[in-house]
């Protein structure tokens, strides 16, 4: 096993030494049935991230990987995965290396278990090749942040062009998918951090239904909006995933009802027709952005090739929407982070989010260098219940029923799209990101906790771009068959990365 730190790398390599044995233990009983296409498919991977990763532009995508490419999984005979490769972002629980959030803090997180949705994976036959890079905390700790750094795995680089952004927080997943590193990833998202990265990385993410996949040893920001999901090179692989990873966990009240909405996702996805299909496109959630509008009414045109029947819709979400996530964040996080490192078994230099600002203060020429902490300040002071509640409820109100469910129903379309996200801007560690205003729906899926998914729709010279599908609570299998008729029809040619800065790549 190996792990990548750029910062920090003897004291993750300690922090693993705990958990090796009981890696190789289960070792000795498994990894006998895998499909041989599989297993070489892998040992390619792990020479790509040694070649890209480690080496030549230095992608900064993985944190740690089993360097040896035999991976660890349960018998893949007759199972869905079938021995297939996956990156799962750092801030989910994995058995064999420690879990950081990307944070010196967590270092040492050797917690010896996995997230439920690991376990799943695995039954599965999945195989854990590693974990990934992401915005430090998920990108919930300060302001000015650039996605994709961490103090443990430095910055993440958009493959397509390596002075570009990745987006975040699931940076490293979205980077690891587009650069051949796995079959697919796992990421998180509480509002953007897969689709995001998904989109400007030219790959398909996913984020299904909040309840639909267990958050149990997951580092959490939001239990109202935390979601883990799929990253994948094409529809049907993140319907499989899905489907392994998706299912009732009687630890995570969200996921009352998973159990009932769980089904083989990819069963109708090749067969999927948007003939006569009424989609509502938000059409002024472009941000005025003349070349994305180009490459959205392609796909526009595309849509309509294929049967669909579009429904233009003007939409402007009231501000104060997201001024009330920003309140249940940061009051739920304040209280999770707390739940959270008090359930680790390891040996933490913090036990609730005070402890990690003076940590963080402690150790300011690592952690503080580019950006500081003023989210986790003024989330370690958001403690008014009753204003919490409020906040939530108003936030879910014009998200949900009064956002989507009533576009939904007014222009009676069957679900919505727009694009998900402009081209990635530089990375900017001075200043940090560069997000353009106006541009996608993302949000109100996120508040309301609803399915969303990107496509990759073609790109701005060179540089991906995506477009969203979304749709009402527990449609995360119709999303999907949406996602993959629009990929069947798309008439564009897609960018493949090139693994040099922006520039270079154009001349």
């Amino acid at each position: 096993m190996r792990t990548l730190a750029s910062c920090t790398a003897t004291i993750a390599l300690a922090a693993i030494s705990t958990v090796v044995q009981a890696q190789e233990e289960r070792q000795q009983i498994i990894l006998r049935e895998a499909p041989v296409v599989f297993l070489e498919e892998t040992a390619r991977q792990v020479e790509r991230i040694r070649a890209l990763d480690q080496a030549g532009p230095m992608l900064n995508a993985v944190i740690a990987y089993d360097d040896e490419g035999g991976g660890v999984f349960a018998s893949v005979l007759e199972t869905p995965l079938q021995g297939r490769s996956v990156m799962v972002k750092d801030n989910i629980e994995v058995i064999y290396w420690p879990t950081t959030a990307g944070s010196l803090a967590l270092a040492n997180n050797s917690t010896g278990r996995n997230a439920p949705l690991i376990d799943r994976l695995e039954a599965a036959g999945g195989r854990v090749l590693g974990k990934t890079n992401l915005s430090e905390w998920a990108n919930f700790r300060g302001d000015n942040s650039s996605s994709g750094w961490s103090a443990i795995g430095g910055q993440t680089k958009n493959p397509h062009a390596t002075d570009r952004s990745p987006c975040g927080s699931s940076s490293g997943s979205g980077v690891a998918v587009a650069a051949g590193f796995s079959w697919a990833a796992i990421g998180t998202e509480t509002d953007g951090s897969i689709t995001c990265p998904a989109s400007v990385n030219g790959i398909v993410g996913f984020k299904p239904t909040v309840g639909m996949v267990s958050r149990t040893h997951i580092v959490p920001i939001s239990s109202s909006q935390d979601t883990a999901g799929p990253m994948t090179q094409n529809v049907h692989d993140a319907a499989l995933l899905l489907g392994a990873i998706a299912g009732t966990d009687a630890d995570d009240p969200a996921t009352a009802l998973a159990d009932a909405y769980v089904t083989d996702f990819t069963q109708g996805l090749a067969e999927a027709s948007l003939y006569g299909v009424r989609i509502g496109v938000v059409a002024n959630a472009t941000g005025g952005n003349l070349k994305l509008e180009r490459v959205f009414n392609q796909a526009l045109d595309d849509l309509r090739a294929a049967g669909a029947i579009l429904v233009e819709i003007e939409f402007e979400p009231d501000p104060q929407m997201w001024e009330d996530e920003y309140t249940v964040l940061k009051y739920e996080f304040r209280e999770g982070i707390a739940d959270y490192l008090a359930s680790s078994p390891a040996d933490l230099p913090a036990r609730d989010l005070l402890g990690l600002i003076r940590f963080n203060q402690e150790h300011a020429e690592e952690e503080l260098r580019w950006f500081y902490q003023e989210v986790f300040m003024a989330s370690e002071v958001t403690t008014d219940a009753q204003a919490y509640r409020a906040a939530r409820a108003n936030s879910f109100r014009l998200a949900g029923p009064e956002g989507i469910d009533r576009l939904l129903a007014e222009h009676d379309v069957a679900l919505l799209i727009a694009p998900t996200e402009g081209a990635a801007w530089p990375i900017d560690l001075v200043l940090g990101d560069h997000f353009a205003s106006g541009i996608g729906i993302g949000s109100l899926a996120a508040i309301a906790g609803y399915p969303h998914l990107t496509v990759p729709m073609g790109d701005i010279e060179g540089l991906p771009v995506g477009l969203s599908f979304i749709a009402g609570k527990w449609q995360d299998h119709a999303v999907l068959k949406a996602g993959s008729a629009y990929e069947r029809a798309r008439s564009v040619s897609l960018p493949e990365p090139q693994f040099t800065p922006w520039q270079q790549s154009r001349e």
